[in-house]
């Protein structure tokens, strides 16, 4: 059985970081260009980091690049978000995403909410 869970949000500080998790079972994980998307209340759902299946390749959306660190270890089928300065722009439902082709899998989301 597929799944993808994702842990670690919560309730930050403007200014504050969180590390999001997103454990994957049920498939070839290594094979699996892996994304972490979010959707704010009243928005759509956006793309906000993804790395290939090696890592080697990684991109980010400009509203988080330089504050956000997506990573993965193959070794124990785990994606994770590293998100430093956030601010209010960042609260939203945070969801993994496993893509190959012709494929992919979503996770059920972890809620971040960025309030002082």
């Amino acid at each position: 059985q597929v799944q993808l869970v994702e842990s670690g949000g919560g309730l930050v500080q403007p200014g504050g970081s969180l590390r999001l998790s997103c454990a994957a079972s049920g498939f070839t994980f290594w094979m699996y260009s892996m994304r972490w998307y979010r959707q704010a209340p009243g928005k759509e759902r956006e793309l906000v980091a993804h790395i290939s299946s090696t890592g080697a390749d990684i991109t980010y959306a400009p509203s988080v690049r330089g504050r956000f660190t997506i990573s993965r270890d193959n070794s124990k089928n785990m994606m994770y978000l590293q998100m430093n300065g956030l601010n209010s722009d960042d609260t939203a439902v945070y969801y993994c995403n496993a893509l190959t082709i012709g494929t992919g899998f979503w996770g059920q989301g972890t809620q971040v909410t960025v309030s002082s």
